[in-house]
């Protein structure tokens, strides 16, 4: 008789949070360019729903995303803050919820702390999630920057997608309803 062994996300809901990473998780990714307005930005298949299940059980969900399309005057911050405003919008009239997005609009060649794989929003996020523990707490990327982040704060980490050039992750999926079967949730 064979076994199988199924790997599951545990969270605690009064102190694990969810971190997203934006581009190529929540929407997305334009290859070799930006996503500089609301019309460029096209949901993954899935997301909507799946924040819509996890918001129910995450004491908070936020973005940390890398942004240096702004510095490098692609776009401005009053873009970069409508199309989250837009986002956040779309999330909650599904059903799921966006508490905070940390967002580096940093050039990468300045090396500032708080561009991913930098841990530079930890203290953010403690601020505002009080009690967080990020060993009970997850983050979802789609590069390896992103896994480098969660993993200097402690979290869970998730790989998603197949942009992921080292296997650092925890876990690995390529759509949101995989990343649901991690948490048991079973999505018809």
């Amino acid at each position: 008789m064979s076994t199988t062994s199924k790997s599951y996300l545990t969270i605690d809901p009064q102190r694990s949070v969810l971190l997203l990473d934006r581009d190529g998780v929540i929407n997305q990714r334009i290859i070799n360019d930006y996503v500089k307005s609301w019309d460029e930005f096209v949901f993954m298949p899935g997301v909507l729903d799946a924040l819509s299940l996890l918001s129910k059980r995450y004491y908070g969900i936020a973005i940390v995303t890398n942004q240096q399309g702004v510095s490098k005057g692609l776009m401005s911050k009053e873009d970069l803050q409508n199309i989250h405003h837009a986002m956040v919008e779309e999330i909650q009239s599904a059903g799921g919820q966006i508490h905070a997005i940390y967002a580096a609009t940093e050039l990468a060649s300045d090396h500032p702390v708080y561009r991913k794989p930098g841990v530079g929003w930890k203290a953010a996020i403690e601020r505002d999630f009080p009690g967080v523990d990020f060993s009970l707490s997850t983050m979802v990327g789609d590069s390896d920057s992103d896994i480098a982040f969660g993993k200097a704060l402690g979290c869970t980490t998730v790989g998603f997608g197949e942009n992921l050039t080292k296997n650092n992750a925890d876990f690995y999926v390529n759509s949101w309803k995989s990343l649901l079967s991690k948490y048991a949730i079973d999505v018809h």
